[in-house]
C-alpha cells in the first residue's frame, strides 16, 4: 500500500513558515510522502495566519474549492492549523463541516494522530489546547532549505498592540533555554546549514521570561560563533526593547548580517500612542542612527499600518517624514484589517476604505522612490550574495540564479556553476526598487552547496520535490 501524500498551505509571517517545516516534518515521520508535483495530494494542510480580514476570506474561498473533491473521495483528507484555527476553533466545522480536523498553534505534534482518528471515526476532529505541549523547536521538522534554517528561540508575546490578536493566540512569552538554542544551532550547522535566522514573536525580549538580562545579546554573539555559520539574521524585534548591547553584539560579531528589520507601524506619536506601542518616532529614528553608526553599510526594514482609527492626514504626514528620515531599504506596507477581539476594532473614527487605499497608494510611491534610490546607488558595486534553493525568479530564464546580500537586498545572477549554499561575489550592473541584477566575479564553495546537492540527491532517490507544491498548483490540475 502506497504512503500518503501531503501538501501545505502557509499565510501568514516567519514563524508560520517555520511550523509549517514541522508540520512536514512530523507527517513524513508518521509515514505520509510530500506530494509529487501535479498530483493530487491525499491530504492538504491549510496552517492559518489571523492577523488580517484577507486571510480569512482566503481560507474559507480555498476550502470551498476543495469541498467538491472532498465529496467526490472521501479518503482524501483537509485539517486546519495555526492562528486562525486557534481563534475560530468549532466555527470552522460550522462553516465547512467538511473539514476532517482543526488544530491550534499550541498542538502541531497532535496532527498525524488527530488523522488518523479521523479516518477510525469518520468525524471531524477539534483539539485546541491553550498552553504550550512542547516547545515547537523540539517537533522533528523538514526544513525548506538544505543550509538556511530558522531557530525558534521564544514564543508568544507580552506587548498589548491595540490591533493585534496574536497575543491572545500565541500566548505569553516563553523562552527556550539558551543550551537547547545552542544545542540545535551547532546540530544544524553540522548538517550544513550556513545561514541560521533567529525566531520570536518579539524576538530582542529573549531573556524576560528566563530572568536574565542582556541575554539575547549574549545569544547572538554565541551563535554567532558557531565554526561554519556564514550568516546568522534574527526577526522581529521590538523598538522597545532594542538595546545598545544588541548592537554592539551585531557589530562585533563577523557572522551577524547589517541588517535590520524592525517593525514601525506609524510615525505618528499619537497613533504609537493609540496602538500601545511604547516607544515614538523619535526613540525609533535613534535606533537606526545607532545601527547605522556602528554599521555604517546596515539595511532597515519594516512594517508600517495605513488608515488605524483616528488616524489624520497630519498623523499619516508624520509617517511619511519618517520614512523619508529612515530611508529604508524595504518597507512592508499594509492596510488596517480591523480584528474582532482587539480593542482597535471598536475605537471611534474608523478610517474609510479609500482613504486608506489613497494613503497606502502614496506611501507605497515615496518608499518605492527611496528603495530605487538606494540600489541604484550600488551599482557598481560588489556584495557576497548567498544564492538560494527557494526565492524563484518567476520568468523564462532559467539560467538566472538569485540570493540576498548582507543587507538583506535580492539580487538576481546568471548561474555561471553557482549552486544554492554558495556564496557568490557579485558586482552590480542594473537596479530596481525591488530588487538588483548583477555579474558573477568569484564563487567561494560551502557546506550548505553540498548539503543542497545531498538533499536534491535524497530526494531524487524519493521521487518527492523539495518543498511542497502550492495550493496554486493543485487548482490546475
Amino acid at each position: 500500500m502506497s504512503a500518503r501524500t501531503f501538501v501545505v498551505e502557509t499565510y501568514g509571517c516567519q514563524m508560520n513558515v517555520h511550523d509549517t517545516e514541522r508540520i512536514a516534518g512530523l507527517l513524513l515521520d508518521a509515514g505520509y510522502e510530500a506530494a509529487l508535483e501535479g498530483s493530487t495530494p491525499d491530504l492538504v494542510v491549510f496552517n492559518t495566519c489571523a492577523v488580517r480580514e484577507n486571510a480569512d476570506n482566503k481560507l474559507y474561498g480555498n476550502l470551498s474549492f476543495l469541498a467538491p473533491l472532498k465529496k467526490s473521495n472521501p479518503d482524501f483528507q483537509i485539517a486546519v492549523g495555526g492562528c486562525m484555527a486557534q481563534k475560530d476553533q468549532d466555527s470552522i466545522i460550522k462553516r465547512a463541516p467538511y473539514v476532517d480536523v482543526v488544530f491550534g498553534t499550541h498542538n502541531i505534534g497532535s496532527l498525524p494522530a488527530l488523522l488518523e482518528r479521523a479516518r477510525i471515526e469518520e468525524a471531524s476532529q477539534v483539539e485546541i489546547k491553550e498552553s504550550l505541549e512542547h516547545f515547537p523547536s523540539t517537533l522533528p521538522a523538514r526544513r525548506h532549505s538544505a543550509f538556511s534554517a530558522w531557530v525558534s528561540i521564544s514564543v508568544g508575546c507580552n506587548n498589548t498592540c491595540t490591533f493585534c490578536i496574536v497575543p491572545s493566540l500565541r500566548g505569553v512569552e516563553k523562552d527556550r533555554t539558551k543550551a537547547d538554542i545552542l544545542k540545535e544551532a551547532r546540530a544544524l550547522v553540522e548538517q550544513g546549514v550556513v545561514e541560521i535566522t533567529l525566531l520570536g514573536q518579539n524576538v530582542n525580549a529573549y531573556g524576560v521570561d528566563l530572568g536574565e538580562r542582556g541575554a539575547f545579546a549574549s545569544l547572538i554573539r554565541e551563535v554567532g560563533s558557531i565554526d561554519g555559520l556564514e550568516r546568522l539574521r534574527f526577526m522581529s524585534p521590538h523598538p522597545r526593547d532594542f538595546t545598545q548591547d544588541v548592537i554592539e553584539a551585531m557589530a562585533e560579531t563577523k557572522s551577524a548580517m547589517p541588517h535590520l528589520h524592525m517593525p514601525l507601524q506609524s510615525g505618528s506619536d499619537r497613533i504609537l500612542q493609540a496602538m500601545r506601542r511604547s516607544y515614538r518616532s523619535e526613540r525609533y529614528l535613534k535606533i537606526i542612527e545607532d545601527v547605522r553608526s556602528a554599521m555604517p553599510d546596515a539595511g532597515i526594514t519594516t512594517d508600517i499600518i495605513v488608515g488605524f482609527p483616528g488616524e489624520t492626514e497630519e498623523d499619516f504626514q508624520a509617517t511619511l517624514d519618517v520614512a523619508r528620515a529612515a530611508r529604508f531599504t524595504a518597507a512592508y506596507t499594509f492596510q488596517y484589517s480591523k480584528r474582532p477581539g482587539t480593542p482597535a476594532a471598536t475605537m471611534p473614527d474608523q478610517i474609510g476604505d479609500a482613504v486608506m487605499a489613497e494613503r497606502y497608494t502614496r506611501l507605497h510611491k515615496l518608499q518605492q522612490e527611496i528603495s530605487g534610490e538606494i540600489n541604484r546607488s550600488s551599482i557598481g558595486k560588489s556584495y557576497e550574495v548567498l544564492i538560494s534553493d527557494h526565492e524563484g525568479r518567476h520568468d523564462a530564464d532559467r539560467a538566472r540564479v538569485n540570493g540576498r546580500t548582507p543587507d538583506f537586498r535580492l539580487v538576481h545572477l546568471e548561474t555561471n556553476g553557482a549552486r544554492p549554499g554558495d556564496l557568490a561575489e557579485v558586482t552590480i550592473t542594473e537596479a530596481t526598487p525591488n530588487f538588483m541584477v548583477g555579474s558573477l566575479n568569484a564563487i567561494r564553495k560551502t557546506r550548505g552547496g553540498d548539503a543542497h546537492d545531498a538533499r536534491r540527491a535524497e530526494i531524487a532517490d524519493k521521487s518527492i520535490m523539495i518543498g511542497m507544491p502550492t495550493l496554486q498548483k493543485l487548482k490546475s490540475l
